[in-house]
């Protein structure tokens, strides 16, 4: 059973800041001093790629111990990843000096050129999985607008594997062996390499996006819950649960048994869900409804009827909680897909809860994978922006610096 909450303290990267500056000291020391050897240099750099790949890592699992449903999570596997892509070109690169000696790598500047090319590298040689990746996308958009129907949502899928397939092809005919002065040299490979990394950058994001996706559903609440927060999601025109939201309250059903069943006390439901302008009745209440129809006393349930939005029904729902007993212990039931989401909505609002994920067909989710990650980014989009401009100026400046040796 995996469990949370398990620190108290949110990890931090610190050391990676630290082995960070002392690396780059040893490397300008090693230019300067005249230390520099290509195997010398190629071997601080695999040292430097595998620590930090191991805090990251570390990092990862103090992250998930104190809490998953974080970006930080998103973050920290993603990295983890891309580090890991990096450090398995490097070690090419280092075996291509131990052994072929007599091979072209000769400078500081040369080797520096391969590892900027690392990203490139890996866009190279992962396009047949991007490629298979792409058609499973499509395949499953297909199947979701077969049963679901056309809508522009359920092209998302489609369409990020054309963007996937693109970018790769973009690498392809952009990357053209290039002849002229040293700058119209430097600025084409500055701008593949940059582009390249940006690119397996925003892979391995939501690669992370997927884990962490993954890696909460796994969590095991305790039999020990005073209240269970159902998620709406939309009604039929008649008024009553869609299958989708359906299957949320059937979730929370079977927990709400189990939990009697194993000798623990009934919690109380609150339905969480406001009424929109399509919907005849609010979501709160048709949820209620259903909850009746299926035996639950109407003592036990708790209608939240104001929220419009995920992060509002976990607003609302912990000051009705708050108001009755701050210290409860809460879960909520939503769809497998959008746990961790919800997740991060209960946290921003500092409710502690886990979520429970209902079943979904298959062909949802493609599509539903996309809406999250395109959510989580757009809601991170200041982190996003300070990371790629921390690649730009890395890529401009370390580029910059590697020409004027040549």
């Amino acid at each position: 059973m995996k469990k949370i909450n398990l620190r108290k303290v949110k990890p931090k990267l610190y050391n990676l800041t630290a082995l960070s500056i002392v690396t780059l000291i040893l490397i300008v020391l090693m230019d300067v001093c005249g230390f520099y050897t290509p195997l010398l240099f190629g071997i601080l750099i695999c040292v430097y790629l595998l620590s930090a790949l191991i805090m990251l890592v570390k990092a990862l699992k103090g992250q998930l111990e104190y809490n998953p449903y974080s970006y930080n999570t998103i973050i920290y596997s993603g990295f983890s990843l891309f580090l890991l892509f990096v450090l398995a070109g490097e070690l090419l690169v280092l075996y291509e000096i131990v052994a072929f000696p007599l091979s072209g790598i000769r400078e500081m500047s040369q080797q520096v050129s391969s590892l900027l090319a690392n990203s490139k590298l890996f866009m190279i040689l992962s396009f047949p999985l991007i490629l298979i990746f792409a058609i499973g996308l499509c395949t499953s958009n297909i199947a979701l607008i077969r049963h679901e129907g056309f809508r522009f949502t359920n092209l998302l899928g489609v369409i990020l594997a054309f963007v996937l397939v693109a970018g790769d092809l973009t690498l392809f005919f952009g990357d053209y062996y290039t002849t002229g002065s040293m700058m119209e040299v430097m600025i084409h490979d500055m701008c593949v390499n940059l582009y390249a990394a940006i690119y397996l950058y925003f892979e391995c994001m939501m690669i992370g996006t997927i884990y962490a996706s993954l890696y909460v559903l796994k969590l095991r609440p305790e039999k020990n819950q005073d209240y269970i927060i159902v998620l709406g999601c939309g009604l039929r025109p008649d008024g009553t649960p869609t299958p989708l939201l359906a299957g949320r309250i059937n979730k929370a059903l079977e927990f709400y048994r189990e939990q009697i069943e194993a000798g623990g006390k009934a919690p109380v439901f609150i339905t969480s869900g406001g009424q929109g302008g399509d919907e005849a009745v609010a979501e709160s209440t048709a949820m209620k409804n259903y909850l009746i129809e299926q035996g639950i006393p109407e003592s036990q349930i708790i209608e939240e009827n104001k929220s419009t939005t995920t992060y509002e029904n976990m607003l609302f729902s912990k000051k009705i909680i708050d108001a009755a007993n701050p210290e409860a212990n809460v879960i909520f039931s939503t769809t497998k897909y959008h746990v961790f989401r919800s997740g991060i909505k209960a946290r921003r609002v500092k409710l502690q809860a886990t979520g429970i994920g209902s079943k979904t067909k298959w062909y949802f989710w493609p599509n539903a994978w996309v809406r999250e990650f395109a959510g989580l980014l757009s809601e991170h989009r200041l982190k996003q922006a300070f990371i790629i401009i921390g690649m730009l100026v890395l890529y401009i400046v370390t580029t910059l610096v590697t020409f004027l040796h040549y």
